[in-house]
């Protein structure tokens, strides 16, 4: 998950509500099977999407104030964030290829 940033309830306003450019949260648990099958999908759209997103993950059971906090009431929930404003929420798992079709229109655009 070398392009995917584990956050908690202690960076999660740095990485992600301050970070330059969009974001999409998974919020998984270890227990979720769906949560397993979304993970590879995050991390493949995470290496092609470097540069106009970041990607990160929150553990919800660690972190179950934030979960609360953004309504979090169903696993996997993917979050996509930018400039701090919650842009658009997806549940449950998706292709990569809906996923990728989701969350471009709030890609930043290509470096060059």
């Amino acid at each position: 998950m070398e392009n995917v940033k584990e956050v908690d309830a202690k960076s999660f306003a740095g990485e992600v509500l301050q970070s330059d450019l969009p974001v999409l949260v998974d919020f998984w648990a270890p227990w979720c099977g769906p949560c397993r099958m979304v993970r590879p999908v995050v991390e493949a759209l995470a290496g092609k999407m470097a540069g106009r997103f970041r990607f990160a993950s929150l553990n919800t059971d660690d972190n179950i104030e934030l979960a609360m906090k953004y309504e979090i009431t169903a696993i996997p929930t993917l979050i996509v964030f930018a400039q701090g404003i919650e842009k658009d929420r997806i549940i449950g798992a998706l292709p990569g290829s809906e996923l990728e079709k989701r969350i471009e229109p709030f890609a930043a655009p290509a470096a060059g």
